[in-house]
């Protein structure tokens, strides 16, 4: 019975000790409810979105669409009311796919749907045909090296997870080449969906031959699988104009509400602001841009300004290059020790699912409290890890603590494909991720203390 009491006031005081851990929590109740109300009021983000996408299409880097679209947005910015919008200087690479098709030439004639990868090579002016070489995996690729020389090699490697996917697109050309193919084809680095190929960029291993490569639908990659089983040659043309010029201007676009106590304290939000050159870029990122940019409009409008600064960054460059991220990283060198949070949405803007955070065990407590706040958003959890293209390069150099938004939903489906458009996503739920980023950027912004110094 002794015992039984004993441990009743254990799990007393531990009730009790956390309650008074959290209880600071309860000052930001009121303004978390004005955000989501606000935020989901209306339908304000989605079409704001449905603009950028509308009138300037994709936005590749190097494009007259990518630096139109961020002219819009500083002046879109500063209609809005935020502080310090500006332009930061980058320079971007401007790879240009040109005209490109594929063609079955055995054992019948047919087009097929493709896309070339970004960043790869041409065809060098004239249709290259060989024929195919179907590959499941690398351990497959190593097994038939002996029938690999002169033809196209193509990995078909069913989706598992974009992780470990993606490695087929980033490094089979080169492991391709290596062995002597004249091409690489790809299965598309995504889910089945309605045979719709997926680009993406690739990256050549330097002493390596470069080869043409292109990504096709994981229908066709499966028939050209059961064409090999069966014994049949497979022979295809490829034509690609993909091309790289030169070095082209570009920005980051900047946007703040400064912060009413400690201003040189900054939370980073934001997303990159280039796509691919196909689709709308709607998903890929543009929604995960105005979802960030909502915050702190909303932010402004609602007279709530945090003790820190809160910093909107739309990134260029992110899809072929990654300057933008390293470019950031670079011009405010001399103030990440300032930076308390970065956190980035590039993940769609779907059904949000709450946040993945890297950082101090303590911070990790703090982000976990303020999420509570986000439970009928369903975007309370935290998740083990956090970060994302653009912010890595700065969080690394400045040992920032970085979130990463996340959500549920089809992106892989529709990732770097023509069918990312506005059309996949509803109102409804842009609304409540601008509410889950809104909360937890306003939170985090607002905190007697600095986020990371917890004991």
């Amino acid at each position: 019975m002794r015992r039984a009491l004993i441990l009743v006031v254990i799990a007393l005081s531990t009730v009790a000790s956390a309650s008074q851990q959290s209880g600071w929590l309860d000052a930001y109740r009121p303004t978390a409810d004005r955000l989501i109300t606000a935020a989901q009021a209306n339908d304000f983000a989605w079409r704001r979105l449905a603009e950028l996408t509308d009138t300037f299409g994709h936005r590749l880097s190097g494009s007259e669409s990518l630096e139109r679209a961020i002219d819009w947005a500083v002046a879109t910015m500063k209609q809005d009311g935020l502080e310090n919008v500006r332009k930061e200087p980058v320079m971007v690479p401007k790879w240009v796919r040109g005209r490109e098709s594929l063609e079955l030439v055995e054992p019948t004639r047919q087009s097929l749907p493709m896309l070339g990868l970004g960043n790869a090579i041409g065809t060098k002016g004239a249709p290259l045909e060989a024929d195919v070489v179907v590959v499941r995996n690398f351990d497959e690729l190593t097994t038939r090296s002996a029938s690999v020389k002169g033809r196209i090699v193509l990995f078909n490697a069913a989706f598992t997870s974009y992780g470990e996917t993606v490695a087929y697109r980033r490094s089979g050309p080169s492991r391709a080449a290596a062995l002597g193919a004249v091409g690489m084809l790809l299965r598309s680095v995504g889910p089945t969906g309605l045979r719709t190929p997926h680009t993406g960029a690739t990256v050549y291993e330097d002493g390596i031959p470069q080869i043409p490569a292109a990504a096709i639908t994981a229908e066709d990659a499966e028939r050209l699988q059961r064409l090999q089983d069966r014994g049949v040659r497979i022979r295809v043309r490829l034509s690609m104009e993909a091309h790289f010029e030169a070095d082209s201007q570009s920005y980051n676009v900047v946007g703040e509400l400064r912060g009413r106590e400690r201003p040189e304290d900054i939370v980073v939000v934001g997303g990159h602001f280039d796509s691919w050159d196909v689709g709308a870029g709607a998903s890929d990122d543009g929604g995960g841009c105005i979802a960030t940019w909502e915050a702190l409009r909303l932010m402004k409008q609602l007279n709530l300004r945090p003790r820190r600064t809160v910093r909107v960054v739309l990134f260029t460059n992110e899809e072929n290059g990654l300057r933008g991220g390293n470019g950031y990283r670079d011009a405010h060198q001399a103030e990440l020790a300032n930076h308390v949070l970065l956190l980035e949405s590039d993940g769609g803007v779907f059904d949000p699912a709450g946040f993945g955070f890297t950082g101090p065990d303590g911070a990790r407590r703090t982000v976990t409290t303020i999420a509570s706040l986000l439970r009928p958003l369903g975007a309370d959890p935290i998740l083990a890890s956090g970060g994302g293209a653009d912010i890595e390069p700065a969080g690394s150099a400045g040992k920032v603590p970085m979130m990463s938004h996340v959500v549920r939903g089809d992106y892989f489906l529709i990732h770097h494909t023509p069918a990312d458009t506005i059309d996949r996503i509803s109102p409804k739920q842009i609304a409540a991720n601008v509410a889950a980023i809104a909360v937890m950027t306003h939170a985090v912004a607002d905190l007697p203390w600095r986020l990371g110094t917890e004991k």
